[in-house]
């Protein structure tokens, strides 16, 4: 291949690469926004709801957590296509609320309660394309501006979309371009052993990708399973989440006075903010120790995760890690819906706390260190 064909390569796969970087930050910031209104909601007839209201929602809490565990599948199959292309994938994400531009204009990401304009927002997240739903009440976006760049340029840039589906056939396009340009040995050169499988994990976007039909297949499933296919897909994201509009608005009728949801702040930090518009600084000592716990517990979830895309299958190594990041991913939960549970601080006196999901600097995997020889430590201690 001459020198030409090298670098149209390298430039193509770091286009992709960037798309792939947003993609995941993407459904790891959508995933997180999913658990925190899930977390929010009440438990039962001691929490004020009455046997009716505790069942559905009871049903509400499975189905969104359910749609985040979806979410964390998408972003297995987002890693695996990144692994596919000879890259690291992305583990990392920016700290809520997202500042805006960060996504398209019109993606905005926040951490808020479950409530009607929440559940509008998600509704407005997962809308197929040519949908009119408009977006839940307080999720307006800061600007309006584009970042659709100019084309041929050579350093990557991120672009517009209307909706997540869009995004993904964009990458799709851009994908089976390169491999028209360069074929599949060139595009699709990394090592299918440093991926997830289901060996190691129980979820639908653990399907390894070695050619161009597996990394189109994993882009497609993301898109139905979100917006819904072009004919009815009853169990969507999209479905799922008008569904259980359509029931909150039953409940709400039925008692004006409805509440299911605790009232977790909106976008709880842990560290006084510099810009305090639209965050929550919790100071409440329990809730500081709970929602530091539920951190540092979210924090090591990734790293393990981040270093089982370096261990090849099959290892039993690989295999632990995954199991200990889902272990923890577990024990996440009940400390989460304790800190919906606690008051936020003196500060927001109406408020109560939440976990904040802080992300690490950098959350990629720790380099392997092995333990010295024998006598290296021997010739240190004399």
């Amino acid at each position: 291949m001459d020198g030409t064909a090298d670098v149209g390569a390298a430039i193509g796969r770091e286009k992709l690469m960037h798309s792939l970087y947003e993609a995941a930050e993407l459904e790891h910031n959508l995933m997180c926004t999913y658990l925190y209104a899930a977390f929010s909601l009440k438990d039962g007839s001691e929490e004020e709801l009455s046997e009716r209201e505790a069942d559905a929602v009871r049903r509400w809490r499975r189905a969104i957590i359910d749609v985040a565990i979806d979410e964390m599948g998408h972003l297995v199959a987002v890693w695996n296509i990144t692994a596919s292309l000879g890259g690291s994938p992305r583990f990392g994400r920016t700290n809520f609320p997202l500042d805006a531009g960060y996504l398209p204009a019109g993606v905005v990401v926040k951490l808020a309660p479950f409530s009607e304009s929440v559940l509008q927002h998600f509704v407005h997240l997962e809308r197929p394309h040519g949908s009119t739903e408009p977006d839940g009440s307080g999720f307006a976006p800061e600007l309006n501006a584009t970042r659709t760049p100019r084309p041929l340029r050579l350093t990557p840039a991120a672009f517009d979309y209307e909706t997540v589906g869009i995004f993904y056939e964009t990458m799709g396009a851009n994908l089976r371009a390169m491999v028209e340009s360069h074929g599949e040995s060139e595009t699709f050169c990394g090592a299918p052993a440093l991926q997830l499988s289901t060996t190691e994990v129980d979820l639908g976007g653990a399907k390894v990708v070695t050619d161009l039909s597996s990394a189109l297949a994993a882009f497609d499933a993301i898109i139905v399973e979100g917006e819904g296919a072009p004919t009815e897909t009853a169990d969507s994201h999209y479905q799922r989440f008008v569904r259980i509009r359509e029931e909150f608005t039953e409940m709400r009728t039925a008692n004006p006075n409805f509440a299911p949801a605790f009232p977790s702040a909106h976008n709880p930090v842990l560290r006084k903010p510099p810009r305090p518009e639209g965050r929550v600084w919790i100071e409440d000592p329990e809730a500081v120790a709970v929602v530091d716990l539920a951190n540092a517990t979210y924090g090591l979830t990734l790293r393990l995760l981040a270093a089982s895309y370096v261990l090849p299958s099959p290892s039993p190594e690989k295999t632990l890690y995954v199991d200990v990041a889902i272990s923890l991913m577990r024990a996440l939960t009940p400390l989460a819906e304790h800190a919906a549970r606690l008051p936020a601080g003196p500060s927001n006196p109406d408020c109560n706390a939440g976990v904040s999901f802080t992300a690490l600097r950098e959350a990629a995997a720790l380099p392997r260190v092995h333990p010295p020889a024998v006598s290296t430590w021997s010739g240190l201690r004399r």
